[in-house]
């Protein structure tokens, strides 16, 4: 397995799969980037790549994923090894009749999974998930940080 960068800033914490062959011509890629032929039959669509916002509040991490058409039902959040978030899900093609003539297909369709390993001071026990609008919502409450004990001590003289 291998760490890839989702934008200019390396994330650690993304555990997703990287591809070497990924766009490259009759490579194993999951999207036809690249390829000269169409992989329309592949699992892992243009849908592999869901996008997800990850953010830290004082109170907890917070993520966000945009997974517009699919019903809860459809959608998993689970907790592995006590501290790796994974988020999967996958949307169907619709079915085809022999009488319909498509002209065009640009939604994308398939299985996506990201992974995100979560800092100490994340309670995974506590995971909560929300889904609204097209919108997954999955909090991780955070450990209260413990402040250090102020003693006073008087100055003599």
């Amino acid at each position: 397995m291998s760490l890839i960068r989702r934008s200019n800033v390396f994330d650690p914490f993304s555990l997703d799969l990287f591809d070497p062959f990924d766009g490259f011509p009759f490579g194993s890629g999951s999207s036809s980037g690249g390829s000269l032929v169409p992989r329309t039959s592949s699992d892992t669509a243009a849908f592999a790549g869901a996008r997800i916002d990850w953010k830290e509040t004082p109170e907890a991490h917070v993520f966000k994923a945009d997974v517009p058409g699919l019903k809860k039902e459809e959608v998993k959040v689970e907790v592995e090894d006590g501290n790796v978030l994974q988020i999967s899900g996958e949307r169907n093609k619709e079915q085809e009749e022999k009488t319909d003539t498509w002209h065009r297909v640009e939604r994308s369709s398939g299985k996506f999974l990201r992974r995100f390993r979560l800092p100490e001071n994340a309670k995974a026990e506590q995971v909560k998930a929300s889904m609204e609008n097209g919108v997954l919502t999955v909090t991780v409450p955070k450990e209260e940080v413990k402040k250090p004990e102020v003693k006073s001590i008087q100055i003599s003289g």
